[in-house]
């Protein structure tokens, strides 16, 4: 099952169940005390709950049609650093001072982890991510995000772009908050798997790919399995001393750099695809005065 939040025909935010040609609207009113998608997300049984919020012969409202928002209401947006082997290679070298540590974050018990975004700093499907204005060296990175809820359960999946200024963090690595965290600095979307089942992680494959001016400039390709990390491990690190009253998405790093030389631009457009969870392409943004 996937879930997803969509603005209707009069703009308004509605939660919809998604198939494989459109979506189908949920009614949050059929059942009590549930105001958005992640009322359902942190219920006991989320794909239970949305079922029964599907009244009988709602319409399907086929894709050209829908506008699909970021899956985010009041949760935080966290990430997770170096779970790759090409992240870290990646890292240490556009830090020659931190190179050490990076390597041996990739190999300690104790994982990176960093507060990506709050969610007016989120963009959904077809919105702008931004490349800051004093950096040369952006990249997109592509990541499988983790649903978690307020008791540290790992409820669903979707799509995120961590983007990051990698000239700002090379310079520094203490710049890393500056390198990250910054408006429209991640994205999420389109839609959230409520996984039945574990996720293969051989077969649950990474594409990104970058266009510009219409004609594709990047394209590579991963799979989860290439991860170093559990889920169940990166979640427990972030519930250490850590309260989410709202749940969280947690970003597992990524497998896919793009080569040194090359950087993001003004009017780029970034895909990335999830084997099972669908594609997430937002245009890319960058301001000469920080704007």
């Amino acid at each position: 099952m996937k879930l997803a939040k969509i603005a209707d025909a009069t703009g308004a935010e509605r939660v919809a169940m998604v198939e494989e040609t459109g979506v189908r609207p949920l009614d949050l009113s059929r059942s009590s005390g549930c105001d958005s998608l992640m009322d359902i997300l942190n219920s006991d049984d989320p794909g239970g709950l949305a079922t029964t919020l599907l009244a009988p012969g709602t319409d399907l409202i086929p894709n050209p049609s829908v506008q699909f928002l970021a899956p985010i209401d009041s949760q935080e947006v966290w990430a997770a650093g170096v779970t790759y082997k090409r992240s870290q290679v990646a890292r240490m070298d556009e830090s020659e001072s931190a190179a050490s540590h990076y390597d041996q974050v990739y190999t300690a018990d104790r994982p990176e982890l960093f507060l990506k975004a709050t969610p007016r700093r989120v963009s959904g499907p077809g919105q702008p991510v931004r490349v800051r204005s004093d950096s040369r060296w952006s990249v997109p990175e592509p990541e499988l995000a983790l649903v978690v809820n307020p008791h540290l359960q790992l409820v669903g999946f979707t799509i995120g772009n961590d983007m990051s200024a990698r000239d700002i963090e090379g310079e520094n690595p203490l710049y890393l908050p500056q390198a990250k965290v910054y408006n429209q600095c991640c994205g999420l979307g389109p839609a959230i798997l409520i996984a039945a089942e574990p996720l293969d992680r051989e077969s649950t494959q990474i594409t990104l790919s970058i266009t510009r001016a219409e004609q594709e400039i990047f394209r590579a390709t991963t799979n989860i399995g290439q991860m170093a990390r559990t889920f169940d491990d990166l979640i427990g690190w972030l519930g250490k001393e850590n309260d989410l009253p709202d749940g969280a998405f947690l970003l597992t790093g990524t497998g896919i750099v793009p080569p040194d030389e090359f950087s993001l631009a003004d009017g780029d457009r970034v895909t990335i695809e999830i084997t099972g969870i669908g594609q997430l392409t937002n245009p890319v943004v960058q301001s000469s005065t920080g704007d």
